[in-house]
């Protein structure tokens, strides 16, 4: 409401402007005046020129149908009960005839894709336009039908490279810079929306670098280009003809586009789509840390100026990182001379790093930089590793020796491992009780939670603890940084506030 009436107003006060410029007569006055903003004319040509490249993606596979009637709820020793159960097993193993629950069907479904280079017949789409089909049929504008193989794709991107064997080459279309698109500028998207195939929209960039936590490497193109189910893996041109993104995902509460379109950008699709084509798979670097989001009150409590970077919760035992000496605690601001601006970008950085390549990494540690070198591993070799505890003799457990920041504390022995289930190689001073209200509360710390580290310096008895938080009082600090151990041994970094004692 306040929106339209203010834009109203101001309309009211050029159209005044306007008309006491036409009185005073003054042609040099009124030239200046500026146009209002329009759209294309037409992208009839631009729309000509690019279908032939766009093509409407079938795909088929044999599911088992299963039955969407539930078994009726009857009481326990009902003599129904068996009735029931036998009854519907029978429909479930296909003794209820052709139609009967059980039977393969052949499901179809249909996507968009486009030809990235007609001589080989490349086509790329979206990974989950054909994941589990068991045939998979390029159709172009002109009618005809081929059917495609699959070269390789990548579920973390959403990303599948087809590969058809055409009579002639094929038209394709050539990827732009995603880098240099801009919020407002047109763009175009042709798919095959609800299997009509051919289907051309215009809209605008809406927004760049959006993360909807559909994977690790989120940084989407918003448009409100209409996109509809079966656009996705088609291209997103802009007004020059190059494909700067690939559409795969709106937000829609009715299944239809009201304006909200996501597309992967030309810049992070290349680079998966070269190592698709070349070896069938994808190779990312891999650091081999576990990484959380610096927030404003970390930083605080860290002695940050702003919250940059990503903080390491975790090291991966023998990875590139734990061989570099990285530790939990410190935080990454710079990776390969690049600065890390938060911690979703330094996973989509490492991953474009060449495996093997010995790279500079700073680190922010207790308010020092420090430069390390990692020689980066491969993120689809590295496999995590989980700890097992070990039973041990239990033991009368002491009584909470204080509380702090609404915190029971109690040094941890094997009746308090035993108690919580905390594994054996989890070191620290145990959590026994949270107070109801409490700042750490609000931290969701809970009993059994074991602490680390306060302020980046290790703890092994409730002393210390409450030593190091009486020094953060006294340095005038808002928060304590609380590095926590839940009893499988996950890392976490906690800001929890420091509250009056």
């Amino acid at each position: 409401m306040f929106a339209s009436k203010h834009i109203a107003r101001g309309a009211g006060a050029a159209l005044a402007a306007v008309v006491a410029l036409s009185l005073t007569g003054s042609p040099a006055a009124l030239a200046q005046t500026p146009s209002p903003v329009q759209g294309p004319a037409s992208v009839a040509d631009l729309a000509e020129k690019l279908a032939d490249a766009v093509v409407n993606i079938s795909t088929s596979q044999t599911v088992k149908a299963q039955r969407s009637i539930p078994l009726p709820q009857v009481p326990e020793g009902s003599p129904f009960q068996e009735f029931f159960e036998e009854f519907f097993n029978r429909q479930q193993q296909g003794e209820g005839g052709e139609d009967g629950d059980g039977q393969p069907r052949r499901v179809q479904s249909l996507g968009s894709g486009f030809v990235i280079d007609g001589k080989e017949g490349i086509i790329i789409t979206n990974n989950h336009v054909i994941e589990g089909a068991d045939e998979i049929t390029a159709n172009f504008n002109d009618g005809t039908k081929l059917k495609a193989e699959l070269i390789g794709k990548d579920e973390k991107t959403d990303l599948a490279v087809l590969k058809v064997t055409p009579e002639k080459e094929l038209t394709s279309v050539s990827f732009g810079d995603s880098d240099k698109i801009r919020v407002g500028d047109w763009v175009m998207a042709i798919g095959n929306p609800f299997g009509l195939g051919g289907t051309v929209t215009v809209g605008i960039v809406s927004a760049r670098n959006r993360d909807i936590n559909s994977g690790p490497y989120d940084n989407f193109i918003q448009t409100d280009a209409s996109i509809n189910r079966g656009n996705s893996g088609g291209p997103l041109f802009d007004m020059n003809g190059n494909v700067i993104g690939i559409n795969t995902a709106i937000i829609s509460p009715s299944g239809g586009s009201i304006g909200i379109g996501f597309a992967i950008p030309a810049k992070t699709a290349t680079s998966v789509i070269a190592q698709l084509r070349e070896f069938g798979e994808t190779r990312r670097g891999w650091l081999g840390v576990r990484i959380q989001e610096v927030t404003d009150e970390i930083a605080e409590s860290l002695g940050m100026d702003k919250a940059i970077g990503a903080l390491v919760a975790g090291v991966t035992e023998d990875g590139p990182a734990a061989k570099a000496e990285i530790l939990p605690g410190d935080v990454i601001v710079e990776f390969d001379g690049k600065e890390v601006p938060s911690m979703r970008d330094l996973p989509r950085m490492v991953a474009d790093t060449e495996i093997g390549k010995a790279v500079d990494v700073t680190v922010l540690r207790k308010g020092e930089r420090v430069k390390l070198q990692v020689t980066l591993g491969r993120l689809e070799e590295a496999e995590a590793s989980e700890g097992e505890g070990t039973e041990t003799p239990a033991k009368p457990a002491p009584e909470a020796v204080s509380e702090v920041l609404g915190m029971k504390l109690a040094t941890l022995d094997d009746a308090l491992r035993q108690k919580f289930q905390i594994d054996a190689g989890v070191e620290g001073v145990a959590v026994t009780e949270v107070t109801a209200g409490s700042a750490a509360e609000e931290k969701r710390v809970q009993a059994g939670d074991t602490i680390k580290e306060v302020a980046q310096e290790p703890v092994k008895t409730p002393q210390d603890v409450i030593a190091q938080i009486e020094k953060l009082k006294k340095d005038g600090r808002k928060s304590a940084l609380l590095l926590l151990a839940n009893p499988t041994g996950e890392l976490r970094f906690v800001p929890v506030r420091i509250e009056d004692q």
